[in-house]
């Protein structure tokens, strides 16, 4: 009986932030590194632009200097994969971040609709996988903010997750007293 081919990823982190350091990918280039490809991410719509702007400026306001919110920006999360999530809220100061870009996150936000699979599947996994406490999905298809929590590296799995509504509140499980209203994060009811 023959093995099944094994698949080895086709970049590093490394290799990945050569390419942009020898300008093979440029400023324009709207991608991220998922499990070893290259992954294009789509444009955003003004829906997402403006969920993600408002996710930011909601956890910048709460956590205020506990920890450093950054959005859309790199994040190490392995070897292999360096994601940039919508927002993320990362430990120490901004000055931790001059000379190498974050290796974990207290939370990560991803808003969804297009992505919607990507970001239930494989970034729930790549998160999962290096331990980042907490994971939200800001889910703009069904008005609701997905909640993932109790990471299991080994398996690259969350052991709770619960979708949370309108007039609910999120702690930040990594930051004690920092609490977001749900609301804050969804679009506006019409």
């Amino acid at each position: 009986m023959s093995q099944p081919a094994s698949v080895e990823p086709r970049y590093t982190a490394d290799e990945y932030f050569r390419l942009a350091e020898t300008s093979v990918l440029g400023p324009e280039d709207r991608v991220e590194l998922l499990e070893g490809v290259i992954v294009t991410m789509a444009p955003q719509n003004p829906m997402h632009a403006s969920r993600t702007k408002r996710a930011y400026d909601v956890l910048h306001d709460a956590v205020g200097a506990r920890a450093v919110v950054r959005a859309q920006l790199p994040l190490v999360t392995s070897g292999y994969s360096v994601p940039e999530p919508d927002v993320a809220v990362v430990p120490g100061r901004e000055a931790d971040y001059y000379k190498r870009h974050p290796e974990t996150a207290l939370l990560v936000v991803e808003v969804a609709d297009t992505s919607l699979v990507q970001d239930r599947l494989t970034k729930a996994g790549l998160f999962a996988a290096a331990a980042i406490p907490e994971y939200w999905i800001v889910n703009l298809r069904d008005v609701c903010v997905e909640v993932f929590r109790a990471p299991e590296p080994a398996t690259g799995r969350y052991a709770h997750s619960r979708s949370a509504r309108r007039g609910e509140l999120l702690d930040i499980v990594a930051l004690p007293g920092v609490t977001i209203p749900v609301d804050a994060l969804l679009p506006e009811e019409s």
